[in-house]
């Protein structure tokens, strides 16, 4: 299963720009020892969180889930708010970022990586 998100998300996430904030779902399943790596990819890329405006709302370890197919069980859980999709879209160009993004491949088996906007958007 991919772990890095593709070319075409990207581009096709740059279309929506819509300059709201917005919150990355992360879901992440570590390979066997990745924990470690992705430990050292969270360190390393919090320095360009910060310089994009990117803030995690939210880091945990899954625990056992209530509802879900077989399978279906995360390691971690991680929540991360970006001003908007053009910041993100930045940060991962970054060629420093990019420098970084091996120790997070490396580190997982799956991955989600899912944009999210608020329902309150929606409303009216």
């Amino acid at each position: 299963m991919p772990v890095d998100p593709h070319e075409t998300a990207l581009q096709e996430l740059a279309l929506h720009r819509s300059g709201e904030p917005f919150v990355m779902l992360n879901l992440l399943r570590f390979a066997p020892d990745g924990r470690a790596s992705y430990e050292e990819y969270s360190r390393r890329a919090a320095a360009f969180l910060r310089q994009y405006g990117g803030e995690v709302l939210y880091a945990g370890d899954g625990d056992t889930p209530l509802v879900a197919a077989q399978g279906q069980a995360w390691d971690a859980v991680l929540l991360v708010r970006y001003p908007s999709r053009e910041a993100f879209s930045r940060m991962v160009a970054d060629p420093g970022y990019r420098e970084i993004t091996s120790l997070r491949s490396h580190a997982l088996d799956e991955a989600v990586l899912q944009p999210t906007t608020p329902w309150t958007r929606r409303a009216g």
